[in-house]
């Protein structure tokens, strides 16, 4: 059976990198027969500049996009739908502010690099959870080290890493890797080193481009 190396750049205040995730998922579970997947990820800030406390949501998205109230709701409607479909459950409620994820980022870097690349990809389902799902202040150690309890991890490491500068370093040089590389939008999900899928894409189309790449990789093999 074929595997397949993903890393999955992105940030955790990103409905679009949810909405990707879960459709990743789904295909991931739909090729399950024909190849496993080995998922790494990595960091990316949306908002590096924001201060601790956030800033109201629609504010943001307001001064961001250069749209009204009403088309922020009503795309953030959408978005939600998306979310739906792809088996990720968002709040009906908008997120209520925009948070910095650099120490998200950290934690998440921790859990691959101290424990294992599947305690990883749990934190950051939870982080996600967190977020979008509970409404939660990605500010707030104890919201942090509630979603490394749900993840089955351990939560005095954890402490250790909110409470300092542990892996900011480590976290610093993975963001400027990617803008290096010319990543500058979320999620970028680069399979196999070399093939690059842009956006909150269904399913279908993961599932088709991770058949496709496959089907390439070993007929590279036989030649």
């Amino acid at each position: 059976m074929k595997n397949i190396r993903i890393d999955f750049v992105s940030d955790v205040a990103c409905p679009w990198c949810a909405i990707g995730l879960g459709s990743l998922e789904q295909a991931i579970e739909q090729l399950k027969d024909e190849m496993t997947v080995e998922l790494q990820f990595h960091p990316f800030e949306l908002n590096p500049d924001m201060p601790i406390g956030g800033q109201d949501t629609l504010e943001h998205l307001m001064s961001k996009y250069g749209s009204n109230r009403e088309q922020i709701i009503a795309n953030q409607t959408q978005i939600q739908q998306r979310a739906k479909a792809a088996g990720f459950e968002f709040n009906e409620a908008i997120r209520p502010r925009v948070y910095n994820t650099f120490t998200c980022h950290r934690l998440l870097h921790w859990a691959q690099s101290k424990i294992s690349l599947s305690a990883q990809y749990l934190l950051k389902r939870e982080l996600l959870t967190a977020y979008f799902t509970l409404n939660e202040n990605l500010d707030d150690p104890k919201v942090l080290l509630s979603a490394v309890k749900r993840a089955g991890l351990n939560e005095s490491m954890a402490r250790e890493v909110i409470e300092s500068d542990q892996f900011s370093s480590e976290v610093q040089e993975a963001l400027a890797y990617y803008r290096t590389i010319g990543i500058t939008a979320v999620p970028s999900v680069i399979v196999e080193s070399k093939y690059l899928i842009q956006g909150g894409q269904s399913a279908e189309v993961f599932a088709s481009s991770l058949r496709q790449i496959a089907a390439e990789q070993t007929s590279e093999i036989e030649e």
